[in-house]
């Protein structure tokens, strides 16, 4: 395919070579510009007209097209000029260079009026559709961009236009985009705004070090105003708390804080007193937390409900987190009257006025977490209403997370109370929730990548605008000493061909990164698909073993066994979207799985997992649930046809510094025999079963080098018993 598509990009090339002269006898449109010649100044309003054809006027930068055939004369004419005409001969562009021309005050007026109010009314327009429409938003600053052309001059437009882009990408979360302008608008016209606005943007990125730099910079300069001031010490506040540097974080906020009160900045003194607790709180300095916290909260009570809202939330966490239940169960419900007072005044969810804590602000995370706040307190029955209208209200909002998490917590509370009947069916609606949720996301990462490959089309126009502009400013020095040069077709022969050249490697680059690309979402896409199928599987068998404990009124044990089975789902579900996970963890899982099946088959077998002393847990990765199956297969299809007590022995050892080594061995009755007391089902749900391991590390080791080596043999002569060994190369 690959070299097909060569075959026609050369052939295309050469085309365009062997038939680059026009048909003389067609009309064609020809660009060209009218510029002065010793200081390369446009002049506007000239008339261009063909001898009895078309005419036209060059815009404010010079530039006209026309259409015209071969032969044509072309005429210049204008009051500030000599009349020029220029007969076509070929179809290249024309430039008229007009020696000595002098732009008058109104010609430079005029232009700079036309560039200013275009470039004004495309930025305003960016502005307004900035968080509606983000596509419209970048076209009309590249129309911005495109308006001022390549003039020095509008350096301070220029510098506008990247930096209301920024501003865009900001908005948008599109943080490496909006610091790749707000670095552009920089480079072309420094100012303090802009490099607070970029500061700003390192850190939502995460980017600690250099959000730092930027400020610490900034806290340089002088004649800043008192806000700026402020804003750029809370910056290093927050800069130097990730980066757990409290004291300098506390030293920056207190010294900003000072500011702000000197100059009466009430929100900002809200905000630092808040910031502060937070850095308290993360020393353990509870009571001067608890002192700035009951500042910023008296002082957002005055400011408006919103401000307070959002306060109460960050109070409440505080609390939590000091396990000051009481007080957090009464400051959350003063919150959640709150919430439902906004939103029945307003009609519209808090967390779409307020923008930060959207986590803690709306009325059903609300009630999970006071029913979380007594479950801390094991007061579950007060839990159970807080947690069941959360969920209800999370059902009706739509919101996936917070009812999940909800129902996962009050499938918890029954159990702990004894409702084991209610616990079983909520556990059973949060694994729907869990699917829905999983589906959700996917479709979520679908539409951002979508989205993210528009927008980064759409930068990818300005960057090549901006580059074109650079380019057109190198080219523009050395145009007066190439201007005499004649030979111009074979210039732009030469640059095609170069052009062809690049966009060959270009195409074949990407094409080849599309693929690799393409691979690794068909094999990541694989592997959830296959552990999908798992999960239920393995899901569905446990269960059997519970109902079979019901089955023979044996409450003790299904208890027993529930218990130890939610302790292995939970850890299930949390590896389930890992390719691999820690050596120890998935051990742990094996054990508690061979010990749940050992209660209910302790007739049919002993068994023993040994794990050799100087192996290197840390050292290897293993796939989730890639041993359960083996085991599985071990008892179910082994040892359980067995008529006298069997044995399962699994061992771990390291046989070298790169390898570990894992055998599960049984004296079962074998695989061909196993296989003969089989019904048809059966042999189809072990085929699915043991076919999927199969292709998950058929998977695995295409992606990750072949890490994993799997081989099954009899154990004995006579064909019974089966040893499992697996080999895992060191991560």
């Amino acid at each position: 395919m690959l070299k097909q598509y060569f075959i026609y990009i050369s052939f295309f090339l050469f085309f365009l070579t062997g038939f680059s002269q026009i048909d003389k006898s067609n009309a064609f449109t020809i660009k060209g510009t009218v510029k002065g010649e010793e200081f390369s100044v446009p002049v506007s309003d000239v008339d261009v007209y063909v001898i009895g054809g078309a005419a036209t006027k060059t815009d404010y930068l010079g530039r006209f097209e026309l259409d015209v055939r071969i032969g044509d004369r072309l005429v210049f004419s204008s009051i500030e000029l000599e009349t020029i005409i220029h007969t076509i001969t070929n179809d290249e562009d024309i430039d008229v260079l007009v020696r000595g021309y002098q732009e008058s005050k109104i010609s430079k007026i005029r232009i700079a009026k036309r560039i200013q109010e275009g470039h004004r009314k495309f930025i305003d327009s960016a502005n307004y559709y900035k968080k509606s429409d983000i596509e419209s938003s970048i076209d009309l600053i590249e129309k911005s961009l495109i308006i001022i052309g390549g003039d020095k001059r509008e350096n301070k437009k220029r510098a506008l236009s990247f930096s209301t882009l920024g501003d865009i990408y900001l908005y948008w979360k599109q943080y490496d985009l909006a610091i790749d302008n707000y670095q552009n608008a920089i480079k072309t016209n420094s100012t303090i705004p802009v490099r607070i606005q970029l500061g700003k943007t390192y850190f939502l990125n995460k980017q600690y070090e250099e959000s730092k730099t930027v400020f610490e910079a900034l806290n340089k300069q002088r004649k800043l105003s008192s806000f700026q001031q402020i804003t750029i010490l809370s910056g290093l506040g927050d800069a130097f708390k990730e980066l757990k540097d409290f004291y300098n974080s506390i030293l920056n906020y207190n010294e900003a804080l000072k500011i702000a009160q000197d100059n009466l900045v009430t929100p900002k003194i809200t905000d630092l007193n808040s910031k502060l607790a937070e850095v308290y709180a993360k020393t353990d300095s509870v009571d001067k937390a608890q002192g700035f916290y009951s500042n910023s909260l008296n002082l957002a009570e005055k400011e408006n409900p919103k401000r307070a809202i959002q306060e109460r939330s960050k109070v409440a966490d505080f609390l939590n987190k000091k396990n000051l239940y009481d007080k957090e169960i009464e400051l959350r419900k003063s919150t959640l009257e709150e919430v439902k007072k906004f939103k029945a005044e307003n009609d519209e969810n808090v967390e779409d006025v307020v923008g930060v804590l959207t986590d803690t602000i709306t009325s059903q995370k609300i009630n999970y977490k006071i029913g979380d706040a007594f479950v801390a307190q094991d007061k579950f029955e007060e839990a159970i209403p807080y947690l069941e209208e959360s969920i209800a209200e999370a059902d009706k909002e739509e919101d996936l997370v917070v009812q999940k998490d909800a129902t996962r917590k009050l499938s918890e509370v029954y159990r702990s109370v004894g409702d084991y009947t209610k616990a079983l069916e909520t556990y059973q609606d949060y694994v729907e929730l869990v699917d829905q949720l999983y589906i959700k996301k996917e479709q979520e990462i679908s539409q951002l990548t979508r989205f993210s490959r528009d927008i980064a089309l759409k930068q990818s126009r300005i960057t090549s605008l901006e580059k074109d502009r650079e380019l057109t400013e190198t080219l523009a020095l050395k145009d007066q000493e190439l201007i005499k040069e004649s030979n111009k077709r074979q210039r732009i022969i030469i640059y095609s061909l170069i052009f062809g050249i690049l966009m060959i490697t270009l195409v074949a680059f990407l094409f080849y990164r599309t693929n690799k690309q393409q691979h690794l979402a068909n094999n990541l896409l694989a592997l959830k698909s296959l552990r999908s199928q798992m999960n239920p599987h393995f899901i569905f068998n446990a269960l059997n073993s519970v109902n079979n404990f019901i089955a023979k009124s044996d409450e003790r044990s299904a208890n027993e066994y529930l218990s130890k089975f939610s302790t292995l789902m939970r850890s299930v579900l949390e590896n389930s979207e890992e390719n691999f996970i820690p050596l120890q963890k998935e051990i742990e899982l094996l054990e508690l799985y061979t010990k749940l099946e050992h209660s209910r088959f302790k007739e049919k077998f002993d068994y023993e997992i040994k794990v050799d002393e100087n192996l290197e847990m840390d050292a290897f990765g293993i796939p989730p649930m890639l041993l359960q199956p083996y085991v599985e297969n071990a008892i179910w299809h082994g040892l359980r046809y067995k008529e006298d007590k069997g044995w399962l022995k699994i061992y771990f050892y390291q046989p070298n510094n790169e390898y570990v080594k894992i055998t599960i061995e049984d004296n079962g009755v074998g695989r061909k025999q196993s296989g003969l007391l089989k019904t048809e089902n059966q042999r189809k749900q072990k085929s699915k079963g043991m076919g999927n391991i199969k292709k998950r590390v058929a998977i695995l080791n295409d992606m990750y080098k072949d890490r994993i080596d799997i081989y099954i043999q009899d154990m004995f002569e006579d064909e019974t018993g089966t040893r499992v060994v697996l080999t895992l190369k060191r991560d």
